[in-house]
């Protein structure tokens, strides 16, 4: 990305608050996989509130999914090639252990 509207790029306002937006760099099947995990974690959230459950492990789903798609942690536009794959591959990784857990 280059010159100033590359940081535009960068960056989601909402309601005032910056936020990281989606890396742009994941495969399409990854980029995919992952925002199922955010949207099951979300889901799970919702569920155990309405429930009166500790919602935690979800919100770890969720945590997981967003790191992964680049939107917490380091911001993705320093990272190099190799970080990146290894972001979203370790994201990856943990959410399948997860749901191999149960």
């Amino acid at each position: 990305m280059g010159g100033d509207g590359g940081k535009d790029e960068r960056w989601l306002v909402v309601r005032g608050r910056r936020w990281h937006r989606q890396d742009p760099d994941p495969p399409e099947d990854v980029a995919e996989r992952l925002l199922s995990h955010l949207g099951r974690g979300r889901s799970g959230v919702r569920a155990a509130h309405r429930a009166g459950e500790d919602p935690a492990p979800h919100r770890r789903r969720v945590d997981l999914a967003k790191h992964g798609l680049g939107e917490r942690g380091e911001p993705w536009w320093e990272q190099t090639p190799t970080e990146k794959r290894a972001r979203w591959s370790g994201a990856l990784a943990a959410l399948e252990a997860l749901d191999a857990e149960g």
